[in-house]
Order: C-alpha cells, then sequence, then structure tokens
C-alpha cells in the first residue's frame, strides 16, 4: 500500500472527521431560521447524499488508489450536489471543509488544486447567480478566497509529506535488499570458504594417506618373492595408514580437531608423522623439540600438524632425500617449525599447482602465521612455519 493510501484510507480519522463535518452542516442548516422547511430538506437530501456518494463511491475508489479519470465523475457529483445544496441554503457553503480534503485524497497535487477552486468558488458563484445582497456575497467572495488559499496550503503540504514518506519506503525498500544482498554474498562466500577449508583438509589428509597406502602396496608387490619380511612390514604400515585414514575422515564428519590431536600432543603428533616417512622412504629422519613444549589454541596445533603432513607429503613425492630433519621450536613470541631435506629441491619462485604449497600457505595465513620456502634445484628445501604466541 502507497503512503497515500495509508495517509488517507488506512486512518479511520477521515472519515470520523468527515461525519463531523457533516453533522455540524446539518444542524447549521436545521439552525438557519430564514430557511423554509422545503428548501432544508432539499439542502438536507443533497448533504445526505454526499455523505452516502463517499461512503459507497468515493471511499472504495480512493481505497484501491484509483486513477483519476475513474474519481472524477465521483468529483463531478459532489460539486453538482453541493451547487445543489447552497441554492437551497447558502450556509451548506461550509461543506468546502469537508470538499477540499476530498479533492487531494482522490486526485494527483494539480488536479486537486483545480477541483479545490471550483468548490470554493461554487458559493460566490451561485450568491452572484441568486442576486444576493452585495455584503453577502462579499462575505462568500472573502471565505472562497481564504478556503482556496488554505486548501491549496495544506494540501501541498500532505502531498508533500507523502511524496517524502514514498521516498523513504523507497529507501527502506532499496536498503532491505541491499541487506539481503549483502546477506546472501555472505552465505556464498561462507560457503565458498567451507568447501575451501574442506578441501584441504581432504587435501592434507585423505589423499596423502591414500597415497602412502598406493605407494606401500607398490613396493609390496616388488618385494613379495625376494624380501617377504619386508613386504610384509609395509603391509602392516599400509593397513595402518588405512586405519589412520579411516580415524581422519570420521573427524572430518564431525567437525572435530585432528584424529592424530586427540590422545597426543602435539610435537608427539608431528613425531609420528616423522617417523612414518622414514619408515615408508628408508630416508634417515631426525627430529627435534625445542624449548618449552606449552599447551597452544587448537587452530594453532591443526595448521602446524597440517604443515608438517604436507611438507613431509611433499619430501616423499617429490624430493628423493637421503636425510630429513624436523625442529619444532616453542619460543617466547610463538612457535616454529621447520621441515628440511637433502632432496633435488625446486625453484621456490613458480607457484606450486594444486593445494601443496598454495594450500598450505593459506592455512598458515589463518592464524596470522608465516611460510617461508627455502629451495633451489639441487640445494635440498627447507619449509618454515612460524606462528605468533
Amino acid at each position: 500500500m502507497s503512503c497515500r493510501q495509508s495517509w488517507f484510507t488506512t486512518l479511520r480519522t477521515w472519515d470520523l472527521y468527515f461525519a463531523i463535518a457533516y453533522a455540524v452542516v446539518l444542524v447549521l442548516v436545521v439552525a438557519d431560521q430564514g430557511t423554509g422547511t422545503a428548501r432544508a430538506a432539499v439542502a438536507a437530501g443533497a448533504l445526505t447524499a454526499m455523505a452516502a456518494g463517499y461512503v459507497w463511491w468515493g471511499r472504495p475508489l480512493i481505497a484501491m488508489d484509483a486513477e483519476a479519470g475513474r474519481l472524477w465523475p465521483f468529483i463531478a457529483a459532489m460539486l453538482v450536489l453541493h451547487v445543489v445544496a447552497i441554492t437551497a441554503v447558502p450556509v451548506t457553503a461550509y461543506a468546502d471543509f469537508a470538499l477540499s480534503p476530498l479533492m487531494f485524497m482522490s486526485l494527483p497535487l494539480g488536479q486537486a488544486i483545480t477541483g479545490a477552486t471550483v468548490a470554493n468558488l461554487l458559493p460566490p458563484a451561485v450568491a452572484l447567480v441568486r442576486g444576493s445582497h452585495p455584503g453577502d456575497l462579499r462575505t462568500t467572495s472573502i471565505m472562497a478566497v481564504f478556503g482556496i488559499s488554505l486548501s491549496v496550503l495544506m494540501g501541498v503540504f500532505i502531498v508533500r509529506v507523502i511524496d517524502q514518506s514514498d521516498e523513504r519506503l523507497r529507501l527502506i525498500g532499496e536498503l532491505e535488499a541491499s541487506r539481503g544482498e549483502v546477506a546472501r554474498l555472505s552465505r556464498e562466500a561462507g560457503v565458498a570458504a567451507e568447501r575451501s577449508r574442506l578441501a584441504g583438509e581432504i587435501h592434507d589428509t585423505l589423499a596423502q594417506g591414500f597415497t602412502s597406502i598406493i605407494t606401500l602396496l607398490q613396493a609390496v608387490g616388488a618385494e613379495l618373492d625376494r624380501d617377504p619380511d619386508r613386504a610384509r612390514e609395509h603391509v602392516e604400515l599400509a593397513v595402518r595408514t588405512a586405519r589412520e585414514n579411516l580415524a581422519e575422515s570420521r573427524a572430518l564428519i564431525a567437525a572435530l580437531q585432528p584424529a592424530a590431536l586427540d590422545a597426543s600432543s602435539l610435537e608427539q603428533a608431528v613425531r609420528r608423522q616423522v617417523e612414518r616417512l622414514g619408515e615408508e622412504t628408508g630416508a634417515a629422519v631426525s627430529y627435534e623439540v625445542g624449548g618449552q613444549p606449552c599447551p597452544l589454541p587448537t587452530a594453532v596445533e591443526v595448521v602446524l600438524l597440517r604443515a608438517a603432513q604436507e611438507a613431509l607429503a611433499n619430501v616423499r613425492r617429490h624430493a628423493a632425500a637421503a636425510a630429513v630433519r624436523v625442529r619444532l621450536d616453542f619460543r617466547a613470541e610463538g612457535v616454529a617449525l621447520c621441515v628440511r631435506d637433502d632432496g633435488q629441491g625446486f625453484d621456490a619462485a613458480r607457484s606450486a599447482p594444486g593445494f601443496g604449497l598454495s594450500g598450505m600457505r593459506a592455512r598458515v595465513a589463518q592464524v596470522s602465521g608465516v611460510l617461508t620456502v627455502d629451495s633451489a634445484p639441487g640445494r635440498g628445501t627447507a619449509v618454515t612455519v612460524e606462528v605468533p604466541s
């Protein structure tokens, strides 16, 4: 519903105002001592017809915000009845106090001003045609000028208030639409972030575990005939890796911390990752813990463990290293993890595809950490993660 409808039709105040105006003018007609019974009856009938016309004709059209073309016949009928009432009893000119607001309720501003002007000019026009006393004609003319001025001023004020309210409603609607769009974009961003997080989790846990299992089973195929004991060790390691993968998948589904951190500390979880690398590749591995281990926020522990897993997975897949050193340092300003190998290295300036170093860097940034990669072809690789306390 528009503000114009709200202003004029949803409030019963205007209905009450018109009822009071009808009653007052009707009382004036009855109280006019110079009015004969026949003329009083004609005036009362015209006023009653105007009231009925408003209730059953004009008001429903106004309520549905009808176009001016549909309202002009109603306005014309009201003006004709007004002429009849004034001709019978001049005091009914006071009905203009109801007719003028009705114009602004029914018509656009320009047409409403025209209608209100006509309504206020009817009393002096009828007085002139009837040859009324000059004093009476002067009085009705002054009242007409006053009524026109008041109607125009009040009408313009009311219409401007309505237009401002319409504009506020439009702006509120746009604001609500903008808020809805922001909420939608926020939801989409949240979904995208969650997808990215899950993709990183799957890559850092399940995908790496499956890669290890494939590597171990391929080694078993080559060792079954010439080294059954070694093949058996690799089968046991593959089974253990599969069980850990299962635990990781359950933790991922339940949105818990990594299974490796459920029953052990960060330094113990990293140690197991290092030892597994040595068992799988045969490389000489070493692991050191510096400083005094202390409890860390879960998010920081997860980032450091995932970084260790990714760095060791890169050693397993790409480095062909003979020795790997891992150090976890607990410092006053934070914690640092360094994974260093003597493998073939690579050009660190090149962007790594997939969820390797780029995924690790994004994860570290989530806890305000810094990832540093120092590598060159033939010189090995050192991956360092530093997270502030």
